[in-house]
């Protein structure tokens, strides 16, 4: 049964218990009767809601930066077994959760878990890891962690591929439908945009026998420089080239009263942002060099390298290369941070479905002498994270990346009726 967090919400954490609560069952004179419509083949998978039990909950998800990959979203939780009656220890055969017909636990590893807050999903996945702590006098409890769906990918490893020269997207779906991976096949289960990178196809891009389909992934991306990651709901997610968009920001974030409060943000100018030489090879191609010259001269030479990229051909990977370049430092806010107590219900409603690759607003002022200036910045969210306190409540952080805004050209407009490269037609 969901619970009531303070100043923050009502929120539920639910866990596969392995039953099937309403399943047709053979010889048996109840949910064995043919034709019964209340007994079904497929069953309804029964959920336990141990949030009652749960002390804290810590989600993070997506990356903190640009330059990291994406891996598999986390979720840890504590439960205090005592105040639940020893309902999850795994040796408890009194415990409603433990399955008699097959003599195992009903909370175990592999069991789907989902977060919630207000019937909105906060994290979808799997438990690997039940740790019980017995005490001596004193309350048991749990430590449970969780992974998303991009797990199995991590624990999944492909048979030799011979692949075809396609598009990206392309490419992620036929590695998704192999049927050693199997992955994601529900409807509704994947959201994949469609991809302007081409991959190559020829021998040199074979993949070996025994590789990991979520390296295959991270590879993938490294070549697309988009994001692939598992959404908040469970939904493997694919996006192309990161690169100027039309999306309207989905939260402001101020200091000054006007919008979403927070209480911290993270400020970068740094000199390894800079990134004045990139060289990018493609699999059997020759390295491709872009340079700034100009940033050399003032930041020495800062370089990045690709090696063995899925890019198609040599024009697609000097692309890439001029793709990296980061001429200047630039000071940005890197990210922001509240505390559910200090929002209004309607900006926690807001707050707390922000998913990666939304754009956010964060804005602070300065004091410069007898003045005040104010700087926003439009950014894309990489990561999120969780902290959740059932007795403090909860907060949010968000890691940012810079991102180029265009905007959709109005006529008779002094700014947007303008017609450059920053206002287009939607």
């Amino acid at each position: 049964m969901a619970a009531t967090i303070v100043q923050s919400g009502s929120y539920d954490l639910l866990i596969d218990t392995g039953f099937l609560v309403d399943a047709f069952t053979l010889d048996d004179t109840t949910k064995g009767v043919l034709d019964n419509t209340k007994y079904v083949l497929n069953g309804t998978t029964q959920y336990a809601s141990v949030i009652d039990g749960s002390t804290t909950i810590s989600v993070n998800r997506g990356r903190q930066d640009t330059g990291d990959q994406f891996t598999a979203g986390s979720m840890t939780f504590n439960l205090l077994d005592g105040y639940a009656g020893g309902v999850f220890n795994p040796f408890n055969q009194d415990s409603p959760f433990f399955d008699s017909s097959n003599d195992q636990p009903g909370l175990a590893p592999m069991r789907n878990v989902i977060l919630t807050r207000e019937g909105e999903e906060l994290f979808n996945g799997y438990i690997v890891d039940y740790m019980y702590d017995f005490s001596l006098g004193g309350l048991d409890s749990v430590s449970v962690t969780c992974a998303d769906r991009f797990y199995v990918l991590s624990q999944t490893y492909m048979a030799e591929y011979n692949v075809s020269e396609e598009l990206a997207n392309v490419r992620v779906e036929a590695v998704l439908d192999l049927p050693e991976v199997n992955a994601f096949q529900l409807p509704g289960e994947r959201n994949i945009e469609t991809s302007t990178i081409t991959l190559g196809g020829a021998a040199a891009y074979t993949v070996p026998n025994g590789t990991s389909v979520a390296a295959y992934m991270a590879k993938i991306n490294e070549s697309v420089q988009g994001r692939i990651f598992v959404a908040r709901d469970g939904t493997f997610t694919f996006q192309d080239r990161i690169g100027t968009t039309l999306s309207a920001s989905v939260a402001d974030f101020h200091d000054n009263g006007t919008a979403i409060p927070y209480d911290q943000v993270g400020i970068s100018f740094e000199a390894n942002q800079v990134v004045n030489r990139a060289s990018v090879t493609h699999a059997g191609g020759s390295p491709q060099v872009a340079q700034d010259l100009a940033s050399q001269a003032t930041y020495f030479i800062q370089t990045t390298s690709i090696s063995d990229a899925l890019l198609h051909n040599d024009t697609a990977a000097l692309d890439l290369a001029n793709y990296l370049l980061v001429a200047e430092p630039e000071a940005r806010y890197t990210s922001v941070s509240t505390p559910f107590y200090s929002l209004t219900n309607a900006q926690r409603d807001t707050v707390a479905v922000i998913e990666i690759g939304n754009t956010i607003t964060i804005e602070k002022s300065f004091n410069t002498g007898n003045t005040t200036t104010s700087l926003a910045q439009e950014l894309a969210i990489e990561g999120i994270q969780h902290q959740i306190d059932l007795s403090t409540g909860h907060r949010i952080t968000l890691f940012t990346s810079p991102t180029t805004l265009v905007y959709e050209l109005i006529l008779d407009d002094l700014i947007y009726g303008t017609i450059d490269t920053e206002n287009v037609l939607g």
